[in-house]
């Protein structure tokens, strides 16, 4: 499945808030995970085709799950977010293997909307 998606943030709410606006834009969102070992765990159950994951998380940071997802035995596209907007964040998540970084702040971004069905397309 291409386009379906694991959301990945240690809090329930942004998770929640990231999960509707996905699905309010027609993806299928696969799992939701709030540490690094819980979307290991459901990358490896259910092989998401593109995570979204924020950088501070309780058990490690992003851009580790990022070169970890990326080194999966399929194809997975990842987008760093975080509430943290340090451009510094874009060469490191770039670094990591990330397809993107988006600030929080802009979840509801056109641009993010067409990464996301970009990174999907380019699976197909």
């Amino acid at each position: 499945m291409p386009d379906s998606i694991l959301v990945v943030d240690d809090d329930a709410s942004v998770r929640g808030l990231v999960v509707r606006i996905l699905r309010s834009w027609g993806h299928a969102v696969i799992g939701e995970a709030g540490s690094v070992a819980e979307a290991l765990t459901y990358a490896d159950a259910r092989r998401p085709g593109i995570a979204l994951v924020d950088i501070g998380l309780p058990d490690g940071d992003g851009f580790s799950l990022t070169r970890q997802l990326r080194a999966k035995p399929w194809a997975m596209r990842v987008v760093i977010f975080s509430s943290d907007a340090d451009p510094s964040n874009v060469a490191a998540a770039e670094r990591a293997g990330a397809v993107g970084f988006f600030p929080k702040d802009e979840l509801l971004s056109p641009a993010l909307q067409r990464l996301i069905e970009d990174s999907a397309d380019d699976d197909r």
